[in-house]
Parts: C-alpha cells; sequence; structure tokens
C-alpha cells in the first residue's frame, strides 16, 4: 500500500479518478517515487561532489523539532518524453551498512517503551471545535476537545470519574466546559470537576475530590496535528518541556501546500508498516490505480506484465530510535514509533554548461504517521508537503484526492487483514523463519522486523490490554468500509458526501417533477418539441442520479478491487 500524495508534478504516475472530478494536469506520486527512484539509466548523472544527507543518519535518541529533512537533487522522470539533467545522489554516511540484516540474531538490553513516546491522534483540520472527539490509540480511549477558555485542544481519558460514561459523547458546554451527557458533571481544561448538578449547593464541594476529576493526558498541536503522550502520570506534566513529537518544518512552511488524510484500517501497525516499506508491491498489488514508469533490467528477458525490477536498498544507523535506509537515489527513515518518512530534492536544469539563474528547487516529502490503535486495528495519516504547484490544492477539493487515496488503501487492504492472521498462526517470533525474503527490495521490512525483536519482543506492548487474540474477520463489505474509517473522521469528505446526496435527491425531483409536468397538461398545450424536450430532461436526470448514487456508494461507503481482472 503505497498512497500518492494529493497532487504532484506531472511526470510520475497517475492514480485513477473519474475525468470528471479531477483535472488531467493532476497526477499522483507514489512511494515508490522515493524509495525507488527510476534506476539510473534514466538520469544522467554528473560528476558532483557527494556530501552524506544531514541530519538524518543521526537518528536522535529523542527525535526532538531539530530534524530536517533528507536532502537529494534529482530530476522528476517523466516517462513521455528523454531529458537531460543532473543529478546529485548523497554518499551513505560512514557507518556500518548491511544489505539484509536479519541474517544475524540481533542482541540487546534496551527495551522500547511504546507509553513513553509520542502519538498523533489526528489532523487540526478533521476536529471539531464544536464537539468532544473520540480516537483509540494504543488500545486507550481517549477524548480530543477545543478548551475555549485556555485556546487549546485537550485530551482526557474518554470516561467520567462518575460512572464511566463515554466523555466523547458529552458536549462542550456554553462555558466552554467539557460536560458529560449522562448525569452533566462540567470539567475545565486541567480535568477539574466544576459543577456536579446533584450536589446540595450549601453541602461539602464534592466536586473538588480528586476523584471527582478526568483524567487528563499531555497534549500538544504541532505540524497542524494533535499528538498526545499516553501516561496520565503526574510525572509527565511536563514532559512537553523535556521531549516533542518529532517535527517536520516543511508543513508549517506557507511556501508549501501539504493537504492530509487519514483513515483507520483492519490490521495491525506491524502490518501497516512494513507494508508502507515495500515498494516493490507496487507494481502488482496496485496494478490499475498506479502507473509505474517501466525500465529494463540488463541480462532480463521481459518475464511478467508489470516488470517487476531489483531494488538496491540497504540499511544504516538501526537503533532504537528507528533507521535510516538507502536506496538507489533517496533515503527514508522511520522514526520510532510512529513516523516513516523521505524527502526529495529536484532541481531543473535546461542546459548544463548554462550561465542562466537555476529555476526554483522542487521539493516534496512523503510522510507517513502510523498510529496502533489495538490488536488488529491501526490507523495512518498521510501528508505530501511541496513546494511547486500549490494553486492544484487551492482548486481542487480534498475530498477528490481522497478518493484515489482511499481506493489505494482498499486495493491491498485484504491481503494484508489476511496476512496478519496468518502471521498471528506461526506466531510473530517466527516472522522469519516463515517468510522468504531473500532480495534486496524487502530490506526495511526486514529492518523493522529486526528492530521490533530486539527492542520489543517482536511486537507492540499493549500494556494490561489483552493481546490473545485478533479480531474476527467481518464481512468484506464491512472488512473494506470507507464511511466509518475514513469519511465520518474527514470534514472535507464529510461535507462531499452531504452535498452529493443533496444533488442526488434534487435530480429526483426534477425527474419526477418533469414527468409529472408532462402527464398534466394536455396533449394541445404543449409542442411536441417541448415535450420531447421535458421527457428527455426527465431520462437525463433519472440516469444522473442512478450514476450518482453508484459514485457515491463506491467513493463513500465500499469499493471492491478484484486483482484478477486488473
Amino acid at each position: 500500500m503505497q498512497l500518492p500524495p494529493s497532487s504532484s508534478p506531472p511526470s510520475l504516475q497517475r492514480y485513477s479518478l473519474p475525468s470528471t472530478l479531477l483535472p488531467s494536469h493532476n497526477h499522483a506520486i507514489p512511494m515508490e517515487a522515493l524509495i525507488s527512484l527510476p534506476s539510473s539509466h534514466n538520469f544522467h548523472l554528473s560528476p558532483l561532489p557527494s556530501k552524506p544527507p544531514h541530519p538524518l543518519p543521526s537518528l536522535p535518541l529523542h527525535h526532538h523539532h531539530h530534524h530536517h529533512s533528507i536532502k537529494t537533487h534529482h530530476h522528476i522522470f517523466s516517462p513521455t518524453k528523454t531529458t537531460r539533467l543532473n543529478a546529485q545522489v548523497s554518499s551513505s554516511p560512514a557507518t556500518t551498512t548491511t544489505d539484509l540484516p536479519g541474517d544475524k540474531a540481533l542482541a540487546g538490553d534496551e527495551k522500547f517503551n511504546w507509553f513513553a513516546n509520542w502519538y498523533p491522534l489526528a489532523p487540526v483540520c478533521d476536529l471539531d471545535k464544536r464537539a468532544p472527539n473520540a480516537k483509540t490509540v494504543m488500545g486507550l480511549d481517549v477524548v480530543i476537545w477545543w478548551d475555549r477558555q485556555e485556546g487549546r485542544w485537550q485530551v482526557f481519558d474518554d470516561r467520567c470519574p462518575h460512572r464511566l460514561a463515554p466523555l466523547s459523547e458529552g458536549r462542550v458546554d456554553p462555558w466552554g466546559r467539557l460536560q458529560c451527557v449522562y448525569h452533566g458533571w462540567c470539567f475545565d481544561g486541567a480535568g477539574s470537576c466544576k459543577y456536579i448538578p446533584q450536589a446540595p449547593p450549601n453541602g461539602p464541594p464534592v466536586h473538588t475530590v480528586n476523584k471527582a476529576c478526568a483524567a487528563v493526558y499531555p497534549s500538544v498541536e504541532q505540524n497542524k496535528i494533535v499528538w498526545f503522550w499516553p501516561s496520565t502520570d503526574p510525572k509527565y506534566k511536563d514532559i512537553l518541556m523535556k521531549e516533542r513529537p518529532p517535527y517536520f518544518p516543511e508543513l508549517d512552511d506557507p511556501s508549501y501546500t501539504s493537504t492530509m488524510g487519514t483513515r483507520d484500517l483492519p490490521y495491525g501497525y506491524e502490518i501497516l508498516i512494513e507494508n508502507l516499506m515495500d515498494p516493490a508491491h507496487v507494481r502488482y498489488a496496485h496494478r490499475g490505480i498506479m502507473r509505474v514508469p517501466k525500465r529494463e533490467v540488463p541480462g532480463r528477458a521481459k518475464a511478467d506484465r508489470e516488470g517487476g525490477v531489483p531494488m538496491e536498498i540497504t540499511i544504516e544507523t538501526l537503533n532504537i530510535t528507528g533507521f535510516l535506509a538507502k536506496q538507489e537515489l533517496g533515503y527514508s527513515k522511520f522514526i520510532a514509533p510512529c513516523v516513516f518518512c523521505g524527502s526529495v530534492s529536484s532541481l531543473d536544469i535546461q542546459d548544463v554548461s548554462s550561465t542562466k539563474p537555476q529555476q526554483k528547487q522542487r521539493r516534496f516529502m512523503l510522510i507517513f504517521m502510523c498510529t496502533p490503535v489495538s490488536p488488529g486495528r491501526s490507523r495512518v495519516i498521510w501528508v505530501f508537503p511541496r513546494n511547486f504547484r500549490v494553486w492544484i490544492d487551492q482548486l481542487v477539493p480534498r475530498w477528490m484526492f481522497h478518493v484515489g487515496q482511499n481506493l489505494i488503501l482498499d486495493s491491498d487492504l485484504y491481503l494484508l487483514h489476511v496476512e496478519e492472521r496468518k502471521i498471528a498462526k506461526v506466531g510473530p517470533s517466527n516472522w522469519q523463519k516463515a517468510c522468504f525474503v531473500p532480495t534486496k527490495s524487502d530490506a526495511m521490512v526486514v529492518a523493522f522486523r529486526n528492530w521490533l525483536r530486539k527492542y520489543s519482543n517482536n511486537q507492540v506492548d499493549w500494556g494490561t490490554l489483552s493481546t490473545g487474540y485478533l479480531p474476527p474477520t467481518p464481512p468484506r463489505e464491512q472488512l473494506m468500509d470507507r464511511y466509518w474509517s475514513h469519511v465520518v473522521q474527514c470534514s472535507s469528505c464529510r461535507v462531499a458526501l452531504k452535498g452529493l446526496r443533496t444533488l442526488e435527491v434534487f435530480l429526483q425531483v426534477i425527474s419526477i417533477a418533469s414527468i409529472g409536468i408532462v402527464a398534466a397538461v394536455k396533449q394541445g398545450l404543449m409542442s411536441t418539441i417541448t415535450r420531447t424536450a421535458v421527457v428527455s430532461t426527465a431520462v437525463l436526470c433519472f440516469l444522473a442520479s442512478k450514476w450518482l448514487s453508484h459514485f457515491i456508494y463506491k467513493n463513500f461507503y465500499f469499493h471492491d478491487y478484484n486483482h484478477a481482472f486488473k
């Protein structure tokens, strides 16, 4: 599963959208453009001096906000024409490189603390300040709500201390407090209970007792995303002063566009992460959705329709904070536990010997934030910032991009759901025994499994949450549901669905009204031409409403994907 950004340069693969919905010049950059760039025979490499990327190889222990992007210069490959260009590829850092880290057993006593890290909850653009928003992360049910008094998002444990009713089903009252709608208890941004309707006004102030307070998690809004620290222990109250979530300056740079999306998925965090790290599956699992430029391999005859090729991927600086991966023309980085990202810079050069000023450097990033929700459940937030063709995202509605991105997620969703259950049968600790991964294209997947084995006993630490069984597999239509997993969580898609439903009803009304007019008007009062026009309008409106109903169902509720016919 590799998601394209919401829009991209006109030189890479496209994803499928109805031509009436997406401008023909809008294309998509799949993750393969980053972690498996076209082979060097497509590039005219110049003998420019190279230097190691900075500061990605360092992999800081707590990945503070000093994190910067990989800088790799290349020209965006166009399958439609041959272009001469210069490409500067950074040399690898001075560290030990392992082609397939997994042939040796990794040892170490250092363990990863899953409950001492920041986790992304939701893009701010998808949160409603007027109402509480429920989320689950690391098996913890939390509620996000806008504190008007403090002017910030707060994250509470999603249960009222009174009778454990979900606060996410409550409301923000006129005084800006979070109110439980079961018995009306009210809480401020610090979690203090400010009002208990059932307590006598002249009685003891029971609302001031510690047990009346709501549990508050440390939280912060950064890069237009709400993050939280999954512990209500008082010692973490000021954790933000010591440690911050991974920071990407491009997401706050006004010269960049950075349309976000999110989706809940019916397979676990481990499967989500390793799938994003796997460039080789794009040509096969997403056939018919993402077109990847084909390249020939010297000495190999054409052996399949899709044109899969060997990929050079090596792993560098793997430690408890994650790892760095080097590909043919770029780098990617896993920042434990949530972030998988990479950055590519490109520079068009018309003439290598020209003294004319060079064009503005084009840069785009692919950032995936992967959250463990519960065993067999995960959430991904994707964002693809870029500093060129920004106007496309200003003209094309966000929901149109989500249509294509959700289709990509759907196209390998069932494969991954079943794969997870097969791994559960053999046991996560037997992953490398059960799976045969002999090529370098799987280097990042193997590295992630090694990281998981070395620092976390092959699995997410769910704390006190029972992890004995995965949830049962529901019917296919429920498994690949889009409405609850995305639409209700996305402000843009919710509005689009409401508007399209209204248009569908309007078309049906016009169709019925037109037929009614023809039936009510006497034969002599309406000319044949007028009668034909009215009947044609009725038929066209009816057909348009049926097409629109089908489009709504496929793009907002359920869209199956049959690989056999792609």
